[in-house]
């Protein structure tokens, strides 16, 4: 999000999302910085709310284009996740400055005070930003936590006191606006932990999100409870853990904790391995138990899998998967849908008109989760009494102009999407490499290999067919007899050709293979002729 006036600039959060079932190759989607990159000498800073990859995994890219010079704001923890990500991209030099609740900065034309709430991380902020045209709320990832596991709630009063001064516009987060009542506290977990661990005859593996330091913590509390000891599984987890150590978020009593090598040498019946693969990611730590491929971890009779997270849409087969598995191989496996062992840093129903009664906005903004969360969160503000017309519910690239007696839509920028694969952002919002990815798992590939004699045109060698992910049956090589036929009779066609010559074979080739394939098989591989002169 872009807050910026004649004069200056400032992005509230860099990041990610990953991508759907059909954008093969894929590893996740960040936002086209492009209008900001055109303005990069306005920008005065990027304020990240909390560690979570939605708000952080695409600042490594946006830095690379805006230059390691803008400052990034976050909390202790959130910019030491931060700063684990930037050397994994090798970016340095970059000013991360630290900020606490209550703490104002200047923004040029504005200024920004850090408001404590609650989420599933620790260290989140909700922002008060003081604007020449008034005052302005951005909540952050929230939710009413009265019992928060770390001790440290919301900051009620300082909501209520911008309430108070009246704001004139109010950003807040819609991610739980179809749950109805109050989110449930993170302590309810360690109850549901209690009863596993109270019932548990062998080991105990947790997973959960690697970002989830709260989570963690109260595994670990548990685990000492039951005089169990501990096994951090995992990079990201481990690298986390560690981080949130050293900042104090994260407190472990001496003794209890072991590395995954020292696992065998344990009471199986003492130890407890937190680890990563909630989402059923193909290579986290919990897919590979699944399958029996870890180097230390095998399932036994009497294991129990905790699944600690709920499954984010588009996950839930990958994740039915890996829950399959682990039944299979004789673990008992404890998941949302059988037991209270997750609760969402999200506020729900109540919570979010709670905070729209506390604030009292003039004109308000549902942001954060899908189109559908923002219009359910658009109707609970009009039934706390503001006026359906002081409502915006908007869309990516949209800018909401505000000017003394003005707040409405005024125009729209350039705003889409940039895939990554790997560590390298590609280009392909038209398309292209999706659509031939997508024909490539569909169909499969054909090459067709032919040399010319470059003076005649000639066939000197081939045609060579060769295929991958392309299924004939048994008459497959009659079909192959045919398809070459057809392109030696498509270049005996030409003579004394020029290179521009071949090139019009080959798209003939193409085309003719394409049809034949298609009228004799019902089949639409990618076809890719070679055709070399010698």
């Amino acid at each position: 999000m872009v807050f910026e006036s004649a004069n200056d600039m400032f992005i509230v959060d860099a990041g990610l999302m990953f991508p759907d079932d059909d954008m093969l190759g894929i590893d996740f989607i960040i936002p086209d910085y492009s209008y900001v990159c055109e303005k990069k000498d306005k920008l005065r800073g990027i304020i990240i709310t909390h560690g979570h990859e939605d708000h952080t995994g695409a600042l490594p890219f946006l830095l690379k284009q805006v230059g390691t010079r803008c400052p990034v704001y976050g909390t202790s923890l959130t910019l030491g996740l931060i700063k684990e990500k930037l050397n994994e991209y090798g970016i340095k030099d970059v000013q991360l400055k630290r900020v606490h609740a209550r703490e104002m900065v200047d923004f040029g034309d504005f200024r920004v005070e850090f408001i404590k709430v609650t989420h599933s991380i620790a260290g989140g902020l909700g922002l008060g930003i003081m604007t020449p045209v008034g005052r302005v709320i951005h909540t952050g990832d929230f939710k009413f936590d009265l019992s928060p596991v770390d001790g440290e709630g919301i900051d009620f009063y300082k909501f209520a006191q911008y309430g108070e001064h009246g704001v004139l516009l109010m950003l807040s987060d819609s991610t739980n606006a179809e749950h109805e009542g109050f989110t449930l506290s993170e302590r309810k977990v360690r109850v549901a932990f209690e009863g596993i661990f109270s019932k548990a005859d062998g080991r105990i593996i947790i997973a959960t999100f690697a970002s989830n330091i709260h989570r963690i913590q109260q595994a670990i509390d548990v685990a000492v409870e039951f005089g169990k000891k501990v096994i951090l599984c995992g990079r990201s987890i481990v690298s986390n853990a560690n981080i949130a150590t050293d900042l104090g978020y994260l407190k472990v009593p001496a003794n209890t904790l072991y590395r995954i090598e020292q696992i065998n040498t344990l009471n199986p019946r003492k130890v407890v391995i937190i680890t990563t693969g909630s989402q059923g990611e193909p290579m986290s730590v919990l897919t590979r138990i699944a399958c029996d491929t870890h180097k230390y971890i095998k399932i036994e009779q009497g294991d129990t899998v905790v699944v600690s997270a709920k499954v984010i849409p588009g996950n839930e087969k990958a994740v039915g998967r890996t829950i399959d598995r682990l039944f299979k191989r004789g673990a008992n496996v404890v998941y949302e849908k059988v037991s209270d062992i997750h609760v969402s840093g999200h506020g729900s129903t109540e919570e979010l008109k709670l905070m729209l009664n506390i604030v009292r906005p003039k004109y308000f903004v549902p942001i954060h989760g899908e189109y559908r969360h923002l219009v359910s969160h658009a109707r609970l503000a009009e039934g706390v009494a503001i006026q359906k017309e002081n409502i915006f519910i908007m869309q990516n690239g949209d800018v909401l102009g505000i000017d003394t007696g003005f707040v409405g839509v005024t125009n729209h920028v350039q705003a889409g999407r940039i895939f990554i694969d790997g560590k390298n952002s590609s280009d392909i919002n038209n398309n292209a490499i999706l659509k031939e990815r997508k024909r490539l798992a569909r169909g499969g590939f054909i090459t067709v290999m032919v040399s010319i004699n470059k003076e005649t045109g000639g066939i000197i060698q081939g045609p060579e067919i060769l295929y991958k992910g392309f299924i004939f049956d048994e008459t497959s090589q009659d079909v192959i007899n045919e398809a070459k036929t057809i392109i030696v009779d498509i270049i005996n066609n030409g003579e004394n050709r020029t290179y521009k010559d071949i090139t019009q074979v080959e798209l003939k080739v193409q085309s003719a293979l394409k049809k034949f394939l298609r009228n004799k098989l019902d089949k639409r591989p990618l076809i890719l002729p070679i055709i070399v002169e010698k």
